[in-house]
């Protein structure tokens, strides 16, 4: 079950948290290093199928418009990245692809130049607000 969107916050203290999944397909061959499957074998054979499989899939895919929606999402949204953190991280971490545009959004302590957190208004008034209106 999820937070509705955003409507409940999230309370860590009750975490790990718990996901349930109905209609759920796994798809995939088992991952044991103790099992050598032989290359000539069928089960080697469905394995590699599977994988080709899951690899071409739509979703798998990032094509190059994608590729923009999602550089055009991170520009608007993102507000923090390790990747150009290096008050915090003496090195570049393996999965982050410097790129120099981007690097000049970020402050060096990885937080973004331009998109500020957006706070959410709340509908509850803070304590003592009311008895300053009333007085």
């Amino acid at each position: 079950m999820g937070h509705r969107r955003g409507k409940y916050k999230v309370s860590y203290k009750y975490a790990p948290f718990v996901a349930e999944f109905s209609d759920l397909v796994l798809r995939g061959c088992r991952a044991d290093s103790a099992i050598q499957l032989d290359p000539s074998s069928a089960a080697a054979e469905h394995c590699a199928d599977a994988e080709l499989e899951l690899m071409t899939a739509d979703y798998a895919v990032v094509t190059p418009q994608k590729r923009a929606a999602m550089r055009r999402f991170r520009e608007r949204y993102m507000t923090y990245t390790v990747c150009y953190d290096a008050v915090r991280y003496a090195a570049t971490f393996p999965e982050c692809k410097n790129s120099p545009p981007e690097q000049e959004r970020f402050w060096d302590w990885g937080e973004s130049k331009f998109v500020a957190m957006r706070r959410r208004r709340s509908n509850k008034r803070r304590p003592g607000a009311k008895r300053q209106a009333d007085a």
